[in-house]
């Protein structure tokens, strides 16, 4: 094959894809077919605004897409444009009856002037994307060109009737010339509409927030759930109310886009913030309920839950009124979303704790490791658990401060939880002097078991009263009991019952409690010695003690076959 012909090959193979890749780039950039020409572009505009005086009020999105709104600001584009559509109506209504056949198809010149007043000119003009729009100098020149032509009559009476037009347009029609003067900015009718918005919204705000207290104030009388809610609980209704008075106003007073800009932005944040402050409180109110309820159930795993869903229904509120604020400024979320994915190997680097103390507290939850009071030993920590949070787990000490313990520690270490334990136990030896009888003992002994019996939240089938070791000063009595109690004060005010029971029966006894003492016994030094015969020798004194040892033991009956030993 010649170098002529591999070259037209693959020129004919090329060809087609770049006739089609050409084909695609044209009909990618081609204009919307109502704004293809300057013809298009105002029949699109005239018959979306006469659409909507026939009952389709949606259709005013398609009269703004027909506007070049690049030069207003996003905050507000949405409610200028709206206005800036129907001031433009106005104009042309006022201006001469428009024949769409004599409004070119083309325009070699990139742009086709309706009319040229004294404020300015409107003009349809060929937008950068290929779409004919009413340009960004017609829309700025507007506001002017509208006051200019308000003294003429309407050449044609446009479908949009007046029932439809926006409310500040009907009633600067119907104001005299004296309030549509503009002394300082604005003109004295807006200004006086202003303050009074500015009252009403007071109004509403004081109105609805005496409703509000007069009735916590009456449903905190019929119901014992909520007697800790002040007056004030519902407080934050009122500022939204006065919020959303402003909102309205504000947009019905077709005020300039500066003036506009800065009172609507400003409002929407007043609105937001009080919307999540109500939204906080209503918050509040759900988990007092859900705490009377739990506190009401034995369980103390919904008494630990119930902190935990206040501060998730409060960071999910939280979201939630960041992305209503950002909606409603017209702040894209899209971007910031994905700002956070390409930043989310760095933040899951940076929020590494943050999840160990998660997973640390479902694993608390999970395991019921410990509950809200419970009593813990923990990395020389104890303390009585106060709240088990997303984060942390504070502890209040028996010194009454409070220790923030990370959950990510409770993955791993150990937990002592005296607050899980059935029985708490008493060990304790009684020191009686060496002179009580044994007989007497043994009574003391059995006089303590049946006090064991007879306590009511003492454990009745395992205790051990004995007379257990010869101390250097003192027979000792082990005891060894324990309470059933549910709590620490529980225990020590029964522990506290029993032991001065114990000195009541020692009382009543004549039972003596030894203390540590030393006799010093002083003896004459002498050569007196036993009569030669007198007296026992080795073998019958040895002999004489196995008779009384003997003697004791069948009085005593501890004599015969060994007993079987106890097992618990």
């Amino acid at each position: 094959m010649s170098l002529r012909s591999l070259l037209l090959a693959v020129l004919l193979t090329l060809l087609p894809v770049a006739a089609f890749t050409d084909d695609n780039v044209a009909a990618a950039s081609a204009p919307p077919a109502e704004l293809a020409s300057p013809r298009t572009t105002m029949a699109a505009f005239l018959h979306a605004m006469n659409d909507i005086g026939r009952g389709q009020p949606a259709r005013i999105a398609d009269a703004m897409s027909t506007l070049d709104l690049s030069e207003v600001s996003a905050l507000v584009r949405r409610e200028r444009g709206e206005d800036l559509a129907w001031m433009l109506l106005d104009v042309l209504d006022r201006t001469r009856l428009i024949d769409l056949d004599r409004v070119p198809e083309h325009s070699s010149t990139g742009a086709w002037t309706f009319e040229r007043y004294r404020a300015g000119s409107i003009v349809i003009e060929r937008q950068e994307d290929g779409a004919w729009r009413f340009s960004r100098r017609s829309i700025a020149a507007l506001p002017a060109i509208s006051e200019e032509v308000a003294e003429r009559a309407r050449v044609v009476a446009s479908d949009a009737s007046r029932s439809h037009q926006p409310l500040h347009l009907r009633i600067r029609d119907a104001m005299p010339a004296s309030l549509k003067a503009t002394p300082f900015f604005l003109e004295n009718w807006r200004w006086l509409a202003l303050f009074a918005l500015i009252v009403l919204g007071v109004l509403v705000d004081r109105v609805v927030s005496w409703f509000l207290a007069t009735f916590v104030r009456g449903w905190r009388k019929r119901s014992s759930t909520y007697q800790d809610v002040s007056d004030g609980m519902l407080r934050p209704l009122g500022l939204m109310a006065m919020a959303v008075i402003w909102w309205l106003g504000v947009n019905l007073l077709g005020l300039p886009e500066q003036v506009l800009l800065v009172l609507l932005i400003a409002v929407k944040f007043l609105a937001g913030i009080s919307a999540v402050w109500t939204a906080y409180r209503l918050v509040d109110l759900l988990t007092a309920w859900l705490g009377k309820r739990a506190a009401a159930t034995e369980s103390t795993l919904d008494d630990a839950l119930v902190p935990l869903a206040q501060r998730s229904f409060k960071i999910f509120v939280t979201v939630i009124g960041v992305v209503f604020i950002a909606d409603n400024m017209n702040i894209d979320i899209s971007s910031l979303l994905a700002g956070l994915g390409l930043g989310g190997l760095a933040f899951a680097l940076a929020a590494k704790d943050m999840v160990q103390n998660l997973f640390g507290s479902i694993t608390v939850l999970l395991d019921r490791t410990f509950s809200v009071g419970d009593w813990v030993v923990t990395d020389g920590v104890e303390g009585t658990v106060e709240e088990i949070g997303f984060r942390s787990t504070r502890i209040r000490t028996f010194y009454n401060s409070v220790v923030t313990v990370p959950n990510s520690k409770f993955i791993t270490a150990s937990v002592d939880n005296m607050g899980k334990r059935r029985y708490r136990r008493l060990k304790t030896t009684l020191g009686l002097t060496y002179d009580t009888p044994p007989e007497r003992i043994e009574a003391f002994c059995e006089a303590l078991r049946e006090l064991v019996r007879q306590h009511p939240y003492m454990r009745h089938d395992y205790f051990q009263i004995y007379f257990n070791d010869f101390g250097a000063a003192s027979l000792n009595v082990l005891v060894y009991v324990f309470w059933e109690t549910p709590d620490w004060s529980t225990e020590l005010r029964e522990r506290q019952r029993f032991l001065l029971d114990i000195l009541r029966v020692a009382k009543e006894m004549q039972v003596e409690f030894a203390f540590p003492t030393q006799t010093l016994y002083l003896r004459e030094e002498n050569n007196w010695q036993p009569p030669s015969g007198s007296g026992l020798n080795e073998t019958a004194a040895l002999a004489a003690g196995r008779d009384v040892g003997r003697s004791i033991a069948e009085t005593q009956g501890n004599t015969g076959t060994p007993k079987p030993p106890v097992r618990f």
